[in-house]
């Protein structure tokens, strides 16, 4: 197949071993690569050409897990963990998607909810937390911040690219927060029972500057050993 260099977010058909295949520009593991969305009947035969590409370059399978730990790293949203249906757009970081209707006249589905949060305030947020510990966590770990209880894990996994474990969780104030509010906290993650230090950051803990996604790799996000490094690009 002959694939030429597309900006993040295009799509093209082309053909892979005699098998029409739309090659997408899309990411969800925050590196510049390829979806590719193939027919069913075409599976295999795709599959083994890719593999056989690929070879050389040590081409390998990952699974599910890999994805998990390497789109938290990146700060992709996960529906039904990073946000629900009793989320919004803004409480989970994501105004950039809506902002621009809110600004116009045209109506959708839960403009009035949205204009509403921006007048009146948020009651949660979605933050994530560096915990450097590497005890396992699963998911609905209590938050703290400076020593009481604002929230829960929605999601974690450990990240190899940043050397700990990535928790995204939603804190929340009934009286209301702001970003201040959010950074003026010292937290804290509750794990079977322990507290376990945490780092909150509003941004992606992996190249938030989305460069690599542009196929710029000038900066490192690595800060471990070279033999670390190296097992974390698997």
């Amino acid at each position: 197949a002959v694939v030429s260099t597309q900006s993040t977010g295009t799509h093209q058909l082309v053909t892979v071993a005699g098998h029409q295949v739309r090659a997408m520009r899309l990411t969800f593991v925050g590196e510049l690569g390829w979806e590719l969305h193939i027919p069913s009947e075409s599976l295999v035969a795709v599959y083994e050409a890719v593999m056989a590409a690929g070879g050389e370059f040590g081409i390998a399978d990952a699974g599910y897990r890999a994805i998990d730990a390497l789109s938290s790293e990146k700060g992709y949203k996960h529906w039904h963990e990073d946000v629900r249906p009793d989320t919004t757009p803004l409480e989970a970081g994501m105004a950039w998607l809506v902002n621009p209707k809110l600004k116009t006249d045209v109506d959708f589905l839960g403009r009035e909810a949205l204009l509403s949060q921006k007048k009146n305030g948020l009651k949660q947020r979605l933050v994530c937390l560096k915990v450097k510990s590497p005890v396992p966590m699963v998911t609905l770990e209590a938050i703290y911040r400076n020593d009481k209880v604002c929230g829960y894990v929605r999601r974690t996994a450990y990240g190899y690219s940043v050397g700990c474990n990535v928790a995204w969780g939603y804190v929340e104030n009934p009286a209301g927060l702001t970003l201040d509010w959010i950074r003026s906290g010292t937290y804290k993650v509750e794990c079977m029972g322990e507290l376990y230090d945490a780092e909150m950051t509003l941004a992606a803990p992996f190249d938030p500057k989305n460069l690599r996604v542009k196929g710029d790799y000038s900066e490192d996000y690595f800060p471990l050993s070279d033999t670390t490094k190296q097992s974390a690009h698997l």
